[in-house]
C-alpha cells in the first residue's frame, strides 16, 4: 500500500511538473515564442497521455475519456517536428497546409465516443495505430534533425535532440509495455515523471532562449564555418593566444567582423565561450612544454606565463578542467625515473 501510494505521488508529480512548464513556455515573452508555444503544446499532449496512464491505472476512467487522453498523443508527433522547425527556420513560415498534420487527432476526437476502448482486438488496433502515428513523426523528427545537422548550431541541435530522445524514450516504454515486454504499466508514467525533472534542471542550467541569442544575426552556418577556419588560421599562424593580451575585440578587429558575430561563431561550431576556446590552444601548448624534457625544471608559473595565462591559479584550474590532471601531475608522465 505504502509503495502503491509512493508511485502515485511521483507520478503525480511529474505531472505538474509538465504542466508549470506548459503555462510557462506558453506565457514566456523572451526568445522564440512560437518555438515555445510548440514545445509546451508537444508537453501538454504528453502530460494528458500520461495523465491518463495514472487515473486510469487507480480509478476505473471512462472509455471515451481514455480516448481523449490518447489522442492528445497524435498532437505530440506534430508538434515535436514543428518546434525544430520554428526552432532552426527563422523564416519559416507556418500555413494552414501544416495544420493538415492534426487531421488524424481532430477526427480521434470527434469520433473518440464511438472508437473501441474495451481491451478488445478493434481496441488494440485503434491503440497500435496512435503509436504507429507517434513513431512515424518520431522518425521525421530524427530525420530533420540529420539532414539539418550541417546548418545549425551545436547548443540548439542538442537541445532540441534531448527533446526527442525523451519523447522517444516514453514512445518506447509505451510500445513495450503495449507489446507485453514491460508488465509494469505505471512505469511510463513514473519514467516521465524522472524526465520532467530532467528537462526543468536542463532549463534552468542552460535555458534554450539563451542558445537562440544569435536568431537575428545574419551570419548562417556555413559563412559561420568559414570564419572559424580563418580564426584558427588566424590563431595558429601567429599563435596569438600567447598574449595575455588577446581578447574577444582585439581577434574580432583583426577578421573584420564584430565581437558579437566572432563569439556567435565560436560558440556555435565549438559549443565553447572565447575564454574556453582560446585556453584550449593554451592548454595544448603547456602540454608541450610539460612533455619537453628542456622544460621538465623550469617552473610551472613560467610555464604558465609563457602560455598567455595571467596567473597561475586561472592556468591550474583550465588546465585540470581540460585533462582532470594538474599540470604537476601532468609532468610526472614525462620524468624519468
Amino acid at each position: 500500500m505504502l509503495q502503491e501510494g509512493f508511485i502515485l505521488v511521483l507520478s503525480c508529480l511529474g505531472v505538474i511538473q509538465a504542466l508549470f512548464l506548459c503555462i510557462y513556455l506558453f506565457t514566456l515573452k523572451k526568445g522564440n515564442r512560437r518555438a515555445n508555444q510548440f514545445l509546451a503544446i508537444v508537453l501538454l499532449g504528453l502530460t494528458i497521455r500520461i495523465g491518463k496512464s495514472i487515473f486510469h491505472h487507480y480509478i476505473e476512467v471512462d472509455p471515451r475519456i481514455r480516448n481523449l487522453g490518447i489522442s492528445a498523443i497524435l498532437v505530440v508527433g506534430p508538434f515535436l517536428w514543428f518546434y525544430g522547425k520554428a526552432l532552426f527556420e527563422k523564416k519559416q513560415q507556418f500555413s494552414k497546409k501544416h495544420y493538415l498534420h492534426l487531421i488524424p487527432f481532430g477526427l480521434f476526437v470527434l469520433l473518440s465516443p464511438i472508437i473501441p476502448n474495451r481491451g478488445d482486438i478493434p481496441s488494440y488496433v485503434a491503440y497500435v495505430l496512435v503509436f504507429v502515428h507517434f513513431g512515424v513523426y518520431l522518425g521525421i523528427c530524427w530525420s530533420y534533425l540529420s539532414r539539418t545537422r550541417s546548418e545549425i548550431s551545436l547548443q540548439l541541435q542538442r537541445w532540441y535532440r534531448n527533446i526527442v530522445i525523451g519523447a522517444t524514450i516514453t514512445w518506447g516504454l509505451y510500445v513495450g509495455i503495449l507489446l507485453g515486454f514491460i508488465p509494469f504499466y505505471i512505469l511510463g508514467a513514473i519514467s516521465f515523471s524522472f524526465l520532467m525533472y530532467l528537462f526543468s534542471y536542463l532549463l534552468l542550467k542552460r535555458h534554450v532562449f539563451a542558445l537562440e541569442k544569435y536568431s537575428n544575426s545574419t551570419i548562417d552556418r556555413s559563412a559561420s564555418k568559414k570564419l572559424l577556419l580563418q580564426v584558427k588560421n588566424l590563431l595558429e599562424e601567429n599563435e596569438l593566444y600567447l598574449e595575455n593580451t588577446t581578447s574577444l575585440k582585439s581577434i574580432a578587429e583583426k577578421l573584420g567582423i564584430t565581437p558579437r558575430e566572432l563569439s556567435q561563431v565560436i560558440n556555435e561550431n565549438e559549443g565553447k565561450n572565447f575564454s574556453e576556446f582560446i585556453n584550449h590552444y593554451r592548454i595544448e601548448k603547456a602540454k608541450l612544454l610539460l612533455a619537453d624534457p628542456k622544460y621538465i625544471d623550469e617552473k610551472i608559473a613560467t610555464i604558465a606565463y609563457d602560455c598567455g595565462f595571467g596567473n597561475v591559479t586561472s592556468f591550474n584550474l583550465a588546465f585540470k578542467s581540460e585533462t582532470e590532471q594538474t599540470p604537476s601531475q601532468y609532468r610526472s608522465r614525462f620524468k624519468v625515473a
